[in-house]
């Protein structure tokens, strides 16, 4: 395994568009939790890893002393050599918390923004405000860790043109190394969800969020920021190499309630309730709830899906290498229509969307399913 994900699934206040693994911190056996954590990453030895991603919930919840045993932990008993990122909300980002995150090594912070305008960040219950986005990048430049990732969402309830516009210039000012911005997603059992079904709140729909995302697109790119991802911005020696795991279908631990883990045959997943986990983890010395063996059909759709959200898109080389057929052996037919729509292009040994095909992906990947 070259990388890592460890899940902290706790958090100060639950946003309302959020559907990842997570509960309130308050009265929650946050000790116990990296107790049980703890001895999970243990059953994987000491390794030296590529990249390790630290996300929740909300990481930077946890107290000074709980992030300094986590993170002595995990630096005593893996090796990163590249890429060590901790995601942060700014109004959590102490200077006390920084230096720890620092002396753990700690190398690029994925700092939960997601809009510079106050009212916007109330709708979305987030618990800083625009000040405090200024603030925690400031200790960041202040302590040398200047990799930095913002992470920005459109289409918003109530957003405009304008606030896109603002968000952009921000950016221009404060120069962070990387831009995560994802158009929002309502998903079942949250907040916003339960607002659109009752009829007391809308998103803008199809065009409209087109609009927005080729503003937030061309935005970037005359900042210098050039696409290489459906959601994510970089020059490319700032380019997210955890992420690029993902999307190049590579094996990886993940670690923590709720967390997926994929070790090139099968997928897994662990015990998602905060106490069913530290409970099966103390009973058992197991956190894994299900195991899913791949199918070859299920790996070529997925090395499809996945490679096909890079712009550089997937190489017909590492295809063959892979899974020792040829791409088109696989999909001959459904790449001719789709180069024909002109939503693909087949250039310099890849596969990638065009232009149209961002526009539409969900739509174009459901034509490799097998």
């Amino acid at each position: 395994m070259d990388s890592m994900y460890v899940h902290i699934p706790f958090c100060n206040r639950i946003c309302t568009y959020c559907d990842f693994n997570k509960v309130l911190i308050k009265n929650q056996p946050v000790d116990d939790y990296i107790s049980a954590l703890i001895n999970e990453l243990k059953t994987y030895g000491k390794e030296t890893l590529k990249t390790i991603y630290v996300g929740g919930g909300t990481p930077t919840a946890l107290t000074v002393s709980q992030l300094d045993r986590l993170l002595k932990f995990i630096t005593e008993h893996f090796t990163v050599t590249d890429e060590f990122t901790f995601e942060a909300n700014p109004d959590e980002l102490t200077t006390e918390k920084l230096d720890v995150l620092n002396n753990y090594g700690v190398n690029r912070i994925s700092l939960g923004v997601q809009t510079f305008n106050n009212d916007l960040l109330k709708v979305l219950g987030r618990t800083h405000n625009f000040d405090d986005i200024f603030k925690s990048v400031n200790h960041l430049e202040k302590i040398g860790l200047t990799n930095y990732s913002l992470d920005l969402m459109y289409n918003l309830p109530g957003e405009t043109f304008e606030d896109i516009d603002m968000s952009l210039k921000y950016v221009n000012e404060l120069k962070p190394k990387h831009i995560s911005w994802y158009s929002l997603i309502i998903e079942p059992h949250t907040v916003f969800y339960n607002k659109i079904k009752q009829g007391k709140m809308t998103i803008a729909g199809g065009f409209e969020e087109g609009e927005k995302y080729d503003k937030v697109i061309s935005g970037l790119d005359a900042l210098g920021y050039p696409q290489y991802e459906i959601s994510n911005f970089a020059k490319a020696e700032y380019e997210s190499m955890h992420n690029k795991t993902y999307w190049l279908n590579e094996p990886y631990i993940g670690a923590g309630a709720g967390s997926h883990g994929y070790t090139g045959d099968e997928r897994y997943y662990n015990i998602k309730p905060v106490n069913h986990y530290i409970n099966n983890m103390n009973e058992h010395g197991s956190v894994v709830k299900e195991k899913l063996l791949l199918t070859q059909n299920d790996k070529f759709e997925e090395e499809m899906f996945l490679g096909l959200r890079i712009n550089k898109g997937v190489s017909e080389a590492r295809f063959l290498e892979k899974y020792s057929v040829p791409v088109d052996a696989v999909y001959g037919d459904v790449l001719k229509r789709l180069v024909e729509k002109k939503l693909l292009t087949r250039k310099n040994g890849y596969i990638s969307l065009t232009e149209a095909g961002r526009m539409i992906g969900n739509d174009v990947f459901v034509e490799f399913l097998l």
